[in-house]
């Protein structure tokens, strides 16, 4: 028997919601509120993946656990999505950064300005006395 995708629907609402010991009404209650959005057959039938059961459960830690609201969720909800979205911002500027650290460098003798540090200092000897 092949084990089906993380992502795939499968679950008829029924089913979740005995999963979840939940009523079936408080699904299409997210639904509606656009916490989550299953999987639809041709009959318009809705169908959960295990993804989708995974995210009705961090929805439920957030409201049964640490009482946020619907409106609160769907907060949260929106800023994760935007954190994800600038996480895979990092990672492509980090990719960018990495291409230009590796590029080949002109060599010291041949660069027209030669980079100094903060350390060199200039010593003035005021007592010499010119001759």
């Amino acid at each position: 028997m092949e084990k089906n995708s993380y992502k795939e629907p499968v679950y008829l609402i029924s089913a979740v919601a005995e999963i979840l010991d939940i009523h079936p009404q408080t699904l299409r209650q997210y639904e509606r509120e656009g916490l989550i959005k299953p999987s639809r057959t041709n009959g318009k039938i809705r169908l959960y993946s295990q993804k989708d059961i995974d995210h009705i459960k961090y929805v439920l830690t957030l409201t049964r656990e640490l009482g946020v609201n619907l409106a609160g969720v769907d907060i949260i909800l929106q800023l994760n999505n935007k954190i994800k979205e600038l996480e895979t911002h990092i990672e492509i500027y980090k990719t960018k950064i990495q291409k230009i650290n590796n590029m080949s460098v002109v060599p010291d003798t041949k660069a027209l300005v030669v980079k100094k540090t903060s350390f060199d200092m200039v010593i003035i000897d005021s007592k010499k006395k010119e001759s």
